[in-house]
């Protein structure tokens, strides 16, 4: 039988959607890896009755000790309201590699973060200052308008949005009962972490001010390993029309590498700060093009998944097979790449801004027509009715309902296939009237060289 290695273990926190899918692919690679998995679905029920009572530390413990005893090499999650920070307990806990604690809350707590970020790359930050008033309680007279409100801690951009008047911001931010119980439910597991490990960053139970900024946003993704910023690429970002709703996720990138290299030293002087170090890190930030500004929107301490899939596509390179090797105390560099399969890859979203515009779901018919017809395609669909729905109306403007990734050789010959594909789905395809583009350019930055200021050549 040969020399064979027996295949690893790891856990697996909160894993779905796409983390869940490209997991299962890398098990099934050569029997390379095993996975134990924990956590539960936030918002679908009854999954999320287990928000009641529902304690991130005592979550961690128990993963702690299971990793002892089935041995794992590591411990990964990509889920951004609770595994990120919980696979960071567990790892300390149980002597696994992985970034500490105390830099994934100081990552998320969006407040701190930006005083951080005030201090070690002010010109890359935005004005900004808490809201200092309880959920549904009188705004202050007086605040500055327009400005974009969003919570210090949470994530799928929920309950952002930009204000221009202060009864906009009465409104936005009178919940009924069935939302604070949500809120305070997502929010409060982080909250009792956070002032033990934490605390001079303040209460997370709030929302925060920042002035508005208007240009195009893009996300750096890449990793930290023995302290160095690596750079994986840079994916574009594009909106519906006159909203602040993504329509689609692009690589490659068109943006000026002289500007990635620029958001690349921030991401270093910024991570370095908080201590993040043997983990993937994703930075959303803005670049206009008129006044070369780069503003950064946040900083994400994990792999943003759903892009995972497009490097795969247009770079060869793995990014959730990269994050594995750092979980595991590896050097993602080391991790092979596979052939580039596209030119050009998208992540389209589908989105309904009213609840009579949301089609229905893809029949089985129709799904095994764009698997034979599209072989590449991955579709992801979130249907949602009742509390559930209106709930996402409120909190984020529109209703994500579908999102299919796509493959092609350039941005013109993807815009025909998405546009196909579309049709097969009975979906309107999420594509500007104007589908003139210039075809992006190559990416010129390889992988795994760190592009912070004065780097080149090292």
């Amino acid at each position: 039988m040969g020399n064979r290695a027996l295949p690893r273990r790891a856990g697996l926190l909160f894993d779905y959607e796409w983390d869940a899918k490209a997991h299962d692919a890398l098990a099934a690679q050569g029997g390379a890896w095993r996975f134990d998995r924990a956590g539960f679905d936030l918002f679908s029920f009854p999954d999320n009755a287990r928000l009641i009572g529902f304690d991130l530390e005592r979550f961690a413990a128990r993963q702690a000790a299971r990793a002892r005893q089935r041995g794992w090499a590591g411990v990964l999650s990509h889920h951004e309201q609770f595994g990120a920070l919980a696979a960071a307990l567990v790892a300390e806990a149980a002597g696994l590699p992985g970034p500490r604690p105390q830099a994934i809350l100081a990552c998320q707590h969006k407040l701190h973060a930006r005083r951080v970020l005030a201090r070690v790359a002010p010109e890359a930050n935005v004005d900004f200052a808490p809201l200092e008033v309880d959920y549904g309680g009188a705004i202050p007279e007086g605040l500055a308008y327009p400005a974009y409100v969003k919570p210090v801690k949470a994530a799928f951009s929920v309950l952002a949005a930009r204000v221009d008047s202060r009864a906009a911001l009465q409104a936005h931010t009178r919940f009924g009962w069935r939302e604070l119980w949500v809120i305070r439910r997502l929010v409060e597991p982080f909250e009792r972490v956070a002032r033990r490990r934490l605390p001079e960053a303040g209460s997370a139970h709030r929302l925060m001010l920042e002035a508005p900024v208007q240009a195009p946003q893009y996300n750096l993704d890449g990793y930290v390993h023995r302290g160095r910023v690596h750079v994986l690429g840079v994916v574009d970002a594009v909106m519906y029309p006159g909203t602040q709703a993504f329509m689609r996720w692009e690589l490659p990138s068109r943006l000026d590498p002289r500007v990635q290299a620029r958001a690349a030293d921030v991401a270093q002087r910024f991570l370095q700060a908080v201590g993040f170090d043997d983990g993937m890190f994703n930075m959303e930030f803005f670049h206009d093009p008129a006044t070369d500004k780069l503003s950064v929107i946040e900083f994400n301490p994990r792999l943003a998944s759903q892009f995972g899939d497009l490097y795969r596509r247009v770079l060869g390179v793995d990014p959730h097979a990269m994050a594995l090797a750092l979980a595991t105390g590896d050097d993602p560099a080391a991790v092979p790449r596979v052939a580039p399969q596209a030119g050009a890859a998208a992540s389209f979203v589908y989105r309904a801004f009213t609840a009579d515009a949301v089609p229905p779901m893809p029949t089985w018919a129709q799904r095994r027509r764009l698997a034979a017809e599209f072989a590449d395609s991955l579709l992801l669909t979130f249907p949602k009715r009742g509390h559930a729905l209106a709930r996402d109306f409120k909190w984020t403007g529109s209703h994500r309902y579908g999102i299919l990734h796509l493959g092609g050789r350039d941005w013109g010959h993807l815009q025909r296939r998405c546009l196909e594909a579309s049709a097969v789905l009975g979906w309107p395809a999420p594509l500007h009237h104007d589908l003139e583009r210039p075809v992006p350019h190559e990416p010129r930055q390889p992988l795994g060289l760190p592009v912070w200021a004065g780097a080149a050549g090292s």
